[in-house]
């Protein structure tokens, strides 16, 4: 099926991957991590094609790809639990840009238009109330070293907004305290500029100062012994050890709903709305290549619906029905 000039046609199907991936890496310029991502989700394609003896993407068919899907959809977590809806989709996305590269390479593929993506389940926020940001600030130990690196690792992430992946990458010559700003490269490999508070500053100065060594990494991590051989990037925290650390601070707190730090990114942008700051701002702050992406906060931040419910719902008002009548 595939065209004599393209180069692909007599590759296998790991091979055409392979050359997708390196396509990613070199001239799409995309993120190591996000990179990983998509060679999860075309192994997870390749294996599958293996055991239904597919060996290249111009086999692909819709009845393959049905039977594809038929098959994320019943797979199962290492819980125990399906895939989420959501999570299937991430395969399909993969899939449908891999098969548009590969048609641009002159490869007589399936169309990626006619694989349709599963509607995923709605989105649920998970945000704390300005109370609850406090007490979870409030619960560090700042006088040893890990406590003063976990109060600047929650106000870090509560003053900029920041994914915990670009949190983690950060390194201190990135990072002025002076000016309170600096810039990350995030999502899609879009640069923006963020800013730190002062209550951010004081912290992450506070921990720096408890720091003897000179590497790098902004948060290094304490467990597993140090090597002062090292040159600080094997020190560097992971994003695991940040989750762990906020899941800590969230039972000391005792808050009730479960939190990651992608919650405290949630939290900075309905707190910025809140406080009156404009939708384009707040996208601009979080790095969101499109609006809309911005507006999923604007139906938590909108006191004047509950003045509206006040006002006008029949139960608000009259004579109030209670157990001891």
């Amino acid at each position: 099926m595939a065209t004599p000039s393209s180069p692909l046609s007599n590759q296998t199907l790991d091979q055409q991957i392979q050359d997708y991936l390196e396509h990613l890496e070199v001239e799409k310029n995309l993120s190591k991590l996000t990179i990983r991502d998509y060679r999860h989700y075309l192994t997870r394609l390749s294996d599958w094609c293996q055991k239904h003896r597919i060996k290249q993407a111009q086999d692909l068919d819709n009845a393959t790809i049905k039977k594809y899907r038929l098959s994320l959809a019943r797979q199962e977590t290492d819980q125990g639990k399906q895939l989420s809806k959501r999570t299937q989709a991430y395969y399909l996305i993969a899939l449908r840009a891999f098969l548009k590269w590969l048609a641009r390479q002159d490869l007589e593929v399936l169309s990626a238009e006619k694989i349709d993506l599963p509607k995923a389940e709605p989105h649920q926020l998970s945000f704390l109330t300005a109370e609850q940001v406090q007490r979870l600030l409030q619960m560090p130990d700042v006088h040893s070293v890990r406590g003063a690196r976990d109060k600047a690792i929650l106000e870090v992430l509560f003053s900029t907004g920041l994914r915990v992946s670009e949190l983690v990458s950060l390194n201190r010559d990135q990072v002025n305290l002076e000016t309170k700003e600096f810039g990350v490269v995030g999502k899609g490999r879009r640069l923006r500029v963020v800013f730190l508070s002062d209550q951010a500053v004081y912290w992450l100065n506070h921990y720096l100062q408890h720091r003897t060594d000179d590497w790098p990494p902004v948060f290094i991590r304490y467990a597993k012994g140090i090597d002062p051989t090292d040159d600080g990037e094997t020190m560097r925290l992971s994003a695991r050890s940040v989750q762990r650390i906020v899941e800590k601070y969230r039972k000391l707190a005792h808050i009730p709903v479960k939190i990651t730090p992608h919650s405290l990114r949630h939290s900075f942008a309905t707190d910025l709305l809140r406080n009156g700051a404009g939708l384009r701002d707040v996208q601009e702050l979080l790095g969101h290549k499109n609006v809309a992406t911005t507006q999923i906060y604007t139906h938590v931040t909108k006191p004047e619906l509950k003045r509206v419910h006040q006002r006008f719902h029949s139960q608000n008002s009259g004579k109030l029905s209670r157990l001891d009548e």
